[in-house]
């Protein structure tokens, strides 16, 4: 007598697309999750107010934190030679256009005002950038790029996050969810 299991037929290959591509779901959640906590671990420890900076944009203009209050802001932290800053610029400059009511600022570690320039309009980058005075890096400890702090519109710190950030953690972050 034949045992059940060899009477069943295999599973068809529809079927079997279907559990490979539920498993690759699972995958990418799974590993998308996981890049959001380790963001979030290795994050910056920050008060509860967001430190005062005046930075000066690629035009030279002074920009200060406290002129931007009354508005949610994003200050992105990046290096020019930093691969994962790069591959984000075009979610925070997409996130940028799509919600002008918040304020979206790159703040730069390295390069002199021509490389920002140049370098800045080749990745899209569609929201100011400010240069690095030496002293913003310190007041929000950063130590590794990039890392975007999302300061609420009284000017308290809400979120901090190290490493790539997506457009949806922009959204979600800011209260912008599509």
């Amino acid at each position: 007598m034949g045992d059940v299991l060899d009477d069943e037929p295999p599973p068809s290959w529809t079927r079997r697309l279907l559990g490979w591509a539920r498993d690759g779901l699972g995958l990418v959640v799974f590993l998308a999750v996981g890049l959001v906590v380790v963001g979030w671990l290795r994050a910056p420890d920050l008060p509860d107010e967001a430190p005062p900076f005046v930075l000066r944009d690629l035009d030279g203009a002074e920009v200060s934190l406290a002129s931007l209050r009354g508005r949610p802001v994003v200050l992105n932290f990046w290096a020019t030679w930093c691969g994962p800053c790069r591959l984000e610029i075009p979610s925070i400059a997409a996130f940028a256009d799509a919600h002008p009511d918040v304020v979206v600022v790159g703040i730069a570690a390295d390069g002199p005002v021509g490389k920002l320039a140049a370098e800045s309009q080749r990745l899209g980058v569609t929201y100011p950038v400010l240069q690095n005075d030496g002293q913003v890096f310190s007041d929000y400890g950063v130590t590794t790029f990039p890392t975007t702090v999302f300061v609420n519109a009284d000017g308290t710190v809400r979120w901090v996050h190290t490493g790539l950030v997506t457009r949806a953690q922009l959204a979600w972050t800011t209260g912008h969810l599509w």
